[in-house]
């Protein structure tokens, strides 16, 4: 973001839509700051919508406004109460507090009927016969202007009359629309004579079977926006060659304070899936355990890998607000979260690729109490004590029976330290009948504990573990994009998504025995492996299922401050 103004010592960044905002109050067009988020209930939201309820509810909370959620129905055969109630909860739980201000644009049926009534007595608005193909055949082209309905010079009276049988079910399914009555010839092919109403015989999930016609997005949402008195409704910038449709429903509805539209660009991010024809695809034939699915951007989605409403957040505010495309990297919203996790989780000793390590000098009986760090970052989470014997498990990883150069990890000969613990110097291993390593032997030395203070020599490579003994049996799951980044998301042949058959991968780990008790959305750094959530769907009580939410490491770097 740019534009700054002074405030004292401190630059404080203003977007385009905060100085319009500024402007309209200066200038006494709104006394006040009222916004709202106006999905349509025909699927989960994705990491996109969250831009919108962010910046819609952040402006309502930054003026001392008002926002509201509600709900666009206006389309009964692709809505369901599913979507409603996660809709609700994604918007809740990014923190826009829309309190006691939840509405739905069925709610105002009767009221948008009432006002195309009247549109038709004004002869603004009249009945057609023409089908839909008809429609668009008439309406021309971006470069030819369209031309009249046939049914255009029907009089006030039969426009009335069929109308209201519309309403009461004389007519099929597309056999009649209500059209306004603007210009066939305008510029602007969204105001050749846009249809008000279709015929539609379905069931709504909010009214039932009260109606079976159905007003239009593009009628109904401004008519929604000026009875709830809201002042700016901020939408995406397919909607700007929409606005002077919109303006014009509310001057005709003769609206004495009209909402005023501003667009702004769309969140876009690099390789992921967010349509939700594709989204909706990948559910139905089970290629992802429903619309929450770790793999996925739907809010839902994040929220159960483990991300936060405060990493959203900080991504929506870096990713900025302006009218320019432009798309955010995956990456940066991984950094968002990683750099939220990094100063408040606890570091837990987790095995995610198990191989037994068995230390042949230690006392067979023998168990130990070990301190360990829960956070080298913030010293304020503590310490917490582990358990360590003979037996432990370490990752496979860290041991090679032939290391490559540079190996700094076990390997016949060699010594590393074992963390929160002593040196171990491997002295042999176990194989079975295939050749497959089963075990590993080393010796410690009893004078290297962590923290006595021992400096008779080092090692160059420490390694996590472990303690067989009391270890609990973990399910971890590591995700990739479900789709291959190599090939793009989508087959530029037919459109299909590139699915990536590696986009999950499934673990039984070993973890310390504090990670028992770990319950639903409980996040913990794996040392070396990453950031994990507890799955609140699969986990059951003592048998916790981890999603990795992020690694470590991070390409990602924050651009320099201009």
């Amino acid at each position: 973001m740019s534009n700054e103004t002074d405030t004292g010592a401190v630059k404080v960044s203003r977007h385009f839509i905060e100085k319009e905002i500024d402007k309209d109050l200066a200038e006494g067009v709104y006394d006040t700051v009222h916004t709202r988020f106006p999905p349509e209930p025909n699927g989960y939201l994705h990491i996109g919508h969250a831009k919108s309820i962010i910046l819609n509810s952040g402006m309502a909370k930054e003026y001392g406004g008002k926002f509201n959620l509600r709900f666009d129905d206006t389309n009964p055969t692709k809505e369901k109460t599913e979507f409603v109630e996660s809709i609700k909860e994604d918007v809740k739980w990014l923190g826009a507090d829309y309190e006691d201000r939840l509405f739905f644009a069925s709610d105002y049926f009767d009221r948008m009927y009432e006002i195309a009534e009247d549109q038709i007595r004004k002869g603004k608005a009249y009945v057609s016969d023409l089908t839909a193909d008809q429609i668009r055949e008439y309406r021309g082209t971006l470069t030819e202007p369209g031309k009249d309905d046939p049914s255009i010079g029907r009089s006030v009276e039969e426009n009335l009359d069929l109308f209201r049988r519309m309403k009461n079910g004389e007519f099929a399914d597309g056999e009649k629309t209500l059209r306004a009555r603007i210009d066939m010839a305008s510029a602007n092919i969204n105001m050749r004579d846009p249809i008000l109403y279709r015929v539609a015989h379905m069931t709504h999930h909010n009214t039932g079977d009260k109606w079976c016609i159905y007003p239009m997005y593009d009628y109904a949402h401004p008519i929604e926006d000026a009875i709830e008195g809201i002042t700016h409704s901020l939408c995406t910038l397919e909607f700007e060659d929409h606005r002077p449709l919109y303006d014009w429903v509310v001057r005709e509805a003769g609206f004495a304070h009209p909402p005023r539209q501003i667009e702004f660009a769309k969140m876009y991010l690099t390789n992921v899936v967010t349509g939700k024809r594709y989204i909706k695809k990948l559910v139905e034939e089970g290629i992802v355990d429903g619309w929450d699915d770790p793999r996925l951007v739907s809010i839902s989605g994040l929220r159960r890998r483990g991300f936060t409403p405060e990493s959203i957040r900080r991504f929506v505010e870096l990713s900025g607000i302006s009218k320019a495309q432009s798309s955010s990297d995956y990456a940066m919203l991984e950094y968002c979260i990683r750099e939220e996790l990094k100063p408040v989780c606890s570091r837990m000793l987790a095995v995610l690729d198990p191989l037994k390590l068995i230390i042949d000098n230690y006392p067979e009986r023998q168990v130990e109490m070990l301190d360990a760090d829960n956070n080298l970052e913030n010293p304020d989470l503590g310490k917490r004590q582990i358990p360590f014997g003979r037996e432990l498990w370490i990752e496979r990883e860290d041991f090679m029976e032939n290391p490559v150069p540079k190996y700094k990890r076990l390997y016949p000969g060699n010594e590393v330290r074992l963390m929160y613990g002593y040196f171990v110097k491997c002295v042999g291993f176990d194989k079975d009948g295939d050749g497959n390593i089963t075990a590993v032997h080393c010796t410690y030395d009893p004078e290297t504990k962590s923290g006595s203070g021992f400096t008779g020599r080092k090692v160059k490579g420490t390694i996590h573990w472990v303690y067989a003994g009391q270890a609990v049996p973990v399910e971890v799951r590591l995700y990739e994009n479900i789709v291959d980044e190599e090939k793009g998301v989508y087959n530029e042949e037919d459109g299909s998504l590139n699915l990536n058959p590696n986009s999950l991968k499934v673990c039984k780990a070993w973890g310390e025995p504090a990670l028992r008790d770990a319950k639903p959305f409980e996040r913990f750094q794996f040392v070396r492996n990453g950031y994990f959530c507890v799955d609140y769907k699969d986990s059951k009580v003592g048998a916790p299922v981890f999603n990795r939410i992020v690694g470590l490491k991070s390409s990602f770097k924050l651009p320099a401050a201009k």
